[in-house]
């Protein structure tokens, strides 16, 4: 325990002097709530269907837990090229414990980022239709988080170069993102974008945030939003844990 609440508090101590990471984080979904929200509010608001910021920012935060929980095997990297890895490896602890450390520290960094752009979405005019949810959306931040902090750590395990991770990164970031519903009603979608939406993890998060803050119903049902992040965050936890194992120092 000591070892895993270490890696944890280097992870939130290294979060916390990194102003530029910060900023850099949180520029692109600042910008997209903005420049979309009230560049498109009028015309969602036009076509019936209420306020564009309500809908949009729930995604938004979606987005900031996603890329701020694949950073996360930015470092792993870094620790790999530097040398840190290397010193944490030679201690007489397991690397399941390693591997349990890190993925809370990133999941932590994430989930603080997302509460930073919840702050940001409050202050652009988004308003909790349920106070009641925010427990449940904390719930849903905690899922994403971990899931894909477990994703970021299993692809790092594989790839040790900065460049090609962060080409990964945005292969798999960008598409998951606008295929997850977060920036249009999946109900109106073509039926193409359903199934593909339904095959996205991210969805699955960005429904059940919205659900809870939103206090309206969900497109796939909260039950199932949560159902479906559990399963997929066990599974990228083990492939994670499995790979990280196999790192050779």
């Amino acid at each position: 325990m000591n070892v895993i609440y270490a890696l944890w508090l280097r992870q939130m101590k290294r979060f916390g002097r990194s102003r530029a990471r910060i900023i850099s984080t949180l520029g692109q979904p600042v910008l997209y709530l903005l420049a979309l929200g009230f560049g498109f509010g009028p015309i969602y608001q036009r076509a019936g269907q209420g306020n564009y910021i309500q809908f949009l920012a729930p995604g938004i935060i979606g987005m900031t837990i996603l890329a701020a929980s694949m950073l996360s095997g930015v470092e792993l990297i870094w620790d790999r090229q530097f040398g840190f890895f290397k010193e944490m490896l030679v201690a007489p602890v397991p690397r399941i414990t390693i591997m349990i450390g890190r993925t809370l520290g990133g999941a932590s960094v994430a989930i603080l980022q997302g509460l930073l752009v919840t702050v940001i979405s409050l202050l652009a005019g988004f308003r909790n239709a349920n106070p009641k949810g925010w427990l449940f959306a904390l719930v849903f931040m905690a899922l994403m988080a971990l899931t894909f902090t477990a994703f970021g750590t299993a692809a790092a395990s594989l790839i040790s170069d900065f460049q090609a991770f962060q080409l990964v990164g945005n292969f798999v970031i960008m598409p998951m993102f606008f295929l997850s519903g977060a920036l249009f009603p999946l109900k109106d979608a073509p039926r193409v974008l359903q199934i593909l939406a339904r095959l996205d993890p991210v969805s699955y998060g960005v429904d059940g945030l919205r659900a809870a803050l939103n206090g309206g119903g969900s497109h796939f049902g909260v039950a199932v939003d949560l159902g479906v992040l559990c399963v997929i965050a066990a599974g990228l936890l083990a492939l994670g844990a499995f790979l990280f194992s196999k790192i050779q120092i």
